[in-house]
């Protein structure tokens, strides 16, 4: 079952929505799934399913509201991907992650457990790591994040256990930053690093022709098992 919520910022003085799935039973913990540069769109709906069907709550906050609402573009359409970077681009990246702090504090009250991961992708995966920086998410995962390299000094605020999956052909991401991500974080206790020898950024998207089918489930399945392990 899934349907839009509005959840409070922290301060209480405005809300933004949410897109949540709910499983068929009571939920065992939550997952808090930050969206790529195109907004909350199918993509993003079908990651909250996925795991919804896996027997999380799961909810994906629009973190573009400020900006504007609802936001909903298509990766493999050219003016709509030069639309998300323009919004990238506007995103205030600190607020974003008080959002996404204000979606942990609401997932809580709504599990068994109170346990809340998140996971997140493109700009979600920079997202996530100042998540598993700054809240205190019970669990973090991201893919393809973006700059990283600009953060490892929140490396020591990371509590609780990130783990990151990295395409070594990431048009995004160059080798020099990777280099710099593995020297920063391979000693870090609490981080694992996965590497995709030759997949290119957006590789485990849910639709479009961005995905690649084999590196998306081994890297899905990772995420599965270490969500399982940390949120019980």
């Amino acid at each position: 079952m899934s349907e839009t919520v509005r959840i409070s910022t922290l301060d209480g003085s405005e809300a933004f929505d949410a897109y949540i799935a709910r499983p068929e039973g009571e939920p065992k913990s939550a997952i808090i799934v930050i969206q790529e540069i195109f907004g909350v769109n199918a993509g993003i709906r079908r990651k909250c399913d996925k795991l919804a069907e896996e027997g999380y709550l799961a909810l994906a906050p629009d973190l573009f509201w400020r900006i504007e609402r609802g936001v909903e573009l298509d990766p493999d359409i050219e003016p709509e991907f030069q639309r998300a970077l323009d919004l990238m681009g506007k995103l205030n990246q600190d607020a974003a992650i008080r959002d996404i702090e204000a979606t942990i504090k609401y997932a809580r009250t709504l599990t068994e457990t109170g346990k809340v991961g998140a996971v997140g992708y493109c700009l979600g995966g920079r997202l996530a790591y100042m998540t598993a920086a700054r809240t205190d998410a019970d669990a973090t995962v991201g893919y393809y994040g973006v700059g990283i390299d600009e953060l490892l000094r929140e490396k020591d605020a990371i509590a609780h256990p990130l783990m990151l999956h990295i395409p070594t052909e990431d048009g995004f991401v160059d080798k020099e930053t990777q280099t710099k991500m593995h020297e920063g974080l391979d000693d870090h206790p609490k981080v694992t690093l996965h590497d995709y020898e030759g997949l290119d950024h957006g590789f485990a998207t849910e639709f479009g022709k961005r995905r690649d089918e084999e590196a998306a489930q081994l890297a899905d399945k990772r995420s599965a098992e270490f969500f399982a392990r940390h949120l019980g």
